[in-house]
């Protein structure tokens, strides 16, 4: 195959940075279409820059780019080609393109550039890393937020009752995504909210848990399924309510949701499959994969939204993801409850 010429690699580059014009936008996209060498190039340094995808958008002002690159290519020629970068610069301001990065075309340069870069990333990644978890917090928080909106709705038009179904003593709450018409589910209850329209599908689903694959809810007509059509369409995990307990509607600070319970992963794929799990001191201790085990979300039936890195809220010390009397070595089947409200137990 025949490689990539300097040109081509650079409209490649200045396409991945948005600094293409019309014209080589198109010849972009050919090139991206028809050469390995340029897709992967594009996909490198478009996997560089995700992390500043997720940074909220400000205005930029309009000659900021063009300082910048200034700046970086005069600190790579001081003392030895001043004259050509001027030279370089006045070129560009004359012309009608956007602002040009000669990134491919002197190897002097890329590592003069590419030094500064180094240094730049070095202190700000850790910065970068730390704003976007935090941003996924918070979109995470607000996505909870808009659950507890659909379920107030939901309330309100059934005489203040919580969304529920009939389930019978001894019912697997585990086998989310399971068709059938016995309810053999507790995510059934929070799809009731989707299926009546009073919360979107893509609000269950936690933005801090980065998946590869997509989920087309687009194309999902929600009327076909009686729960979430799997586990991957639902990133939180629901509270089992003790079965004596009486529901009192979204009064008080109780937990309704949270993020997903680390025993949901280890939910087996095949429902004929009798689940048995026993726990151990890892399971214990773990928090929720949503937020790369930093910590969850959870949601109270006042409203609020609490993030807690340790498995219990600031109003009980109740671990959250199991029942009070599970400990290392106890076995999970699948169908456990709580024996009191004060216990309270999340569950896929």
């Amino acid at each position: 195959m025949i490689p990539l010429n300097d040109q081509q690699q650079q409209v490649i580059f200045d396409y991945a940075f948005g600094l293409a014009s019309e014209g080589a936008v198109g010849e972009a996209e050919s090139l991206l279409a028809s050469h390995p060498h340029a897709a992967r190039i594009y996909e490198t340094l478009r996997e560089a820059l995700s992390p500043l995808d997720e940074l909220p958008q400000e205005t930029c002002p309009d000659d900021l780019a063009e300082r910048t690159v200034s700046g970086l290519m005069a600190q790579s020629q001081i003392g030895a080609g001043q004259d050509r970068l001027e030279k370089l610069l006045d070129s560009e301001q004359e012309l009608s393109e956007p602002v040009r990065i000669p990134f491919w075309r002197n190897w002097g340069d890329i590592a003069a550039v590419a030094a500064v870069l180094v240094l730049v990333v070095g202190v700000l990644l850790p910065t970068l890393a730390h704003t976007r978890q935090m941003y996924w917090r918070q979109q995470c928080q607000a996505q909870l937020a808009g659950v507890h909106e659909g379920l107030v709705g939901y309330v309100n038009d059934n005489d203040g009752k919580l969304p529920s179904v009939p389930m019978a003593p001894g019912t697997p709450w585990w086998k989310v995504g399971y068709q059938g018409t016995e309810n053999h589910s507790n995510t059934r209850r929070a799809w009731l909210l989707v299926k009546q329209g009073y919360v979107e599908p893509d609000q269950f689903i936690c933005p801090g848990r980065r998946e590869k694959h997509d989920r087309r809810f687009e194309t999902l007509n929600v009327a076909d399924y009686s729960d979430f059509p799997d586990r991957e369409y639902i990133h939180f995990s629901i509270r089992i309510g003790c079965p004596e307990a009486k529901d009192h509607g979204l009064v008080g600070r109780r937990v309704l949701l949270a993020d997903l319970n680390p025993i949901a992963e280890r939910l087996p794929s095949d429902f004929s499959t009798a689940f048995k799990l026993r726990l151990c001191q890892e399971l214990l201790s773990l928090n929720s994969r949503n937020h790369n085990r930093r910590g969850q979300n959870v949601l109270f039936c006042d409203g609020s939204v609490e993030f807690t890195r340790r498995r219990h809220t600031s109003v009980s010390e109740d671990d959250i993801y199991v029942l009070s009397n599970m400990a290392d070595g106890c076995e999970v089947r699948g169908y456990e409850v709580p024996s009191c409200e004060k216990d309270a137990f999340l569950a896929p």
